[in-house]
């Protein structure tokens, strides 16, 4: 049963997971193809790569996405940032909950005008757009302003943006606000300096990482 109580909303979102599954063959066929050459370092991707995922829709797993709406539903959260939004496919999760929650924002990132421009139309078309503020561009740029609390962070980005995103943020978390960040045992060691944030005492936090298709890790501010 999806935590969803919209079945068009419901079915919009499994339209777009489709889209999304459908494209990750040529997505996994392409990293691996540049691994072989050992052309390629997580630490970040280069134009090239840039260049190939500027049209690809990545969608959060199905699952992962129920995870957050449920995790934002007992936090009632009404303020929400999410780091890498794509074409908006979870943001859709994070704007129902916040709407069942009584209103609030989800801020949305994105740093491709494309993704930006379908993601919009994605908002709208689901009847969401009142609930998301989408800012495009360098998030070390668009993140600087955050005003008011924030109760819960969807990270879902390149590992060499999480850490500035976590810095802009980590400020404006409440006590008991919650961070999700995507594949961090797959890429344990691209993520290094978000770790070290996260595990440096001054900034409040305690982690966990838990057991999801490539780990998904879940950051408490204390």
């Amino acid at each position: 049963m999806s935590v969803l109580t919209d079945p068009a909303l419901q079915a919009r979102i499994d339209a777009l997971q489709a889209q999304s599954a459908a494209q990750e063959a040529v997505t996994v066929g392409y990293f691996m193809e540049r691994a072989k050459k050992g052309d390629l370092s997580w630490d970040g991707l280069d134009a090239e790569a840039n260049r190939f995922m500027a049209d690809k829709l990545v969608a959060l797993q199905p699952v992962k996405a129920e995870f957050c709406h449920m995790l934002c539903r007992a936090l009632r959260a009404t303020r929400v940032v999410e780091v890498g939004t794509s074409f908006g496919v979870s943001t859709l999760y994070l704007a129902d909950a916040v709407r069942a929650n009584g209103g609030g924002v989800v801020i949305g990132t994105e740093y491709e005008p494309a993704k930006a421009v379908q993601a919009r139309a994605n908002f709208a078309a689901a009847g969401a757009a009142d609930l998301i503020d989408l800012r495009e561009g360098d998030l070390r740029e668009t993140l600087k302003a955050i005003e008011g609390p924030v109760d819960f962070v969807l990270m879902d980005i390149w590992t060499e943006m999480a850490r500035p995103a976590l810095e802009l943020i980590a400020p404006h978390l409440r006590p008991g606000a919650v961070v999700v960040a995507d594949n961090t045992d797959q890429f344990r060691h691209a993520y290094r300096h978000f770790f070290e944030f996260v595990d440096d005492p001054k900034n409040g936090l305690r982690t966990m990482t838990l057991p999801f298709d490539n780990g998904l890790e879940l950051v408490v501010k204390v």
